[in-house]
């Protein structure tokens, strides 16, 4: 199958993995982490990029879509009169993260605010970027921001940075859980997450994540217990129950 993955940059590492293994022809584009802060200018980019595809010469089989609700940013996503699109069943990254809703139920069921962090997380995030030796810490801002400030304008720009970066953990959460996969261990960043979370006084927390749901949707394994398929001319409607999540809407 010739397949279009449209993908959080988050999932960058897993989703490269993915597609090498995966047995058909992907062509893939990229979204910022953080523009679920923003659900509506994330769902009008996402239907843009939905709506250029279906324009494209290429005869595409599908439409991936690496996302959760992300925000109700997927919510209302309509599927190109001629192409099917494809999402997990998942109320955002986490359960991607961790590979399952069995396993996102299982450990954020009584608290889906939990703060977690992740390899993309503290590769396109990272979460305790702020640093200086004053009162007030400062950002160190890079071509991250510099490309927020181009799409967003600075005011609302610094705001999707600070959202993205906050200066520490919410003190109201006592632990800090940081999913790992087998694939990216060798990369040091839960320790890294650990030694800044252990530091801020939490308890520091890591679950196993999975690649399941990634390379199931990048190898088109698109069971309806995991994912949605939406047909053509149809839309994203959310059910935001633990099992279901999402269906297909008019």
């Amino acid at each position: 199958m010739l397949l279009k993955l449209l993908c959080c940059n988050v999932f960058m590492r897993e989703a490269c993995l993915a597609i090498a293994e995966s047995p058909h022809i992907i062509d893939v584009e990229y979204t910022e982490l953080g523009e679920h802060i923003h659900s509506q200018t994330l769902r009008e980019l996402l239907q843009a990029k939905i709506d250029d595809t279906a324009r494209s010469a290429k005869k595409y089989d599908a439409i991936l879509l690496l996302f959760g609700i992300c925000g109700n940013a997927t919510i209302g996503l309509r599927a190109p009169a001629t192409i099917p699109l494809v999402i997990p069943r998942g109320h955002d990254c986490c359960t991607i993260l961790l590979g399952s809703r069995a396993r996102f139920t299982e450990h954020f069921k009584d608290n889906p605010s939990m703060p977690f962090s992740s390899c993309g997380y503290m590769e396109r995030g990272e979460y305790y970027l702020r640093t200086g030796d004053g009162e007030t810490p400062t950002l160190q801002y890079g071509d991250g921001f510099a490309a927020l400030v181009e799409q967003y304008g600075e005011e609302n720009a610094r705001y999707v940075w600070d959202e993205m970066h906050p200066p520490s953990l919410d003190a109201s959460h006592k632990e800090a859980v940081f999913i790992t996969h087998p694939e990216t261990a060798h990369l040091g960043h839960a320790d890294r997450f650990k030694a800044k979370a252990e530091a801020e006084g939490k308890t520091f927390v890591e679950l196993q994540g999975s690649l399941q749901l990634i390379r199931g949707l990048i190898r088109g394994d698109w069971n309806e217990a995991d994912f949605l398929t939406v047909s053509p001319g149809k839309t994203i409607a959310g059910v935001y129950d633990w099992d279901k999540v999402i269906q297909e809407g008019a």
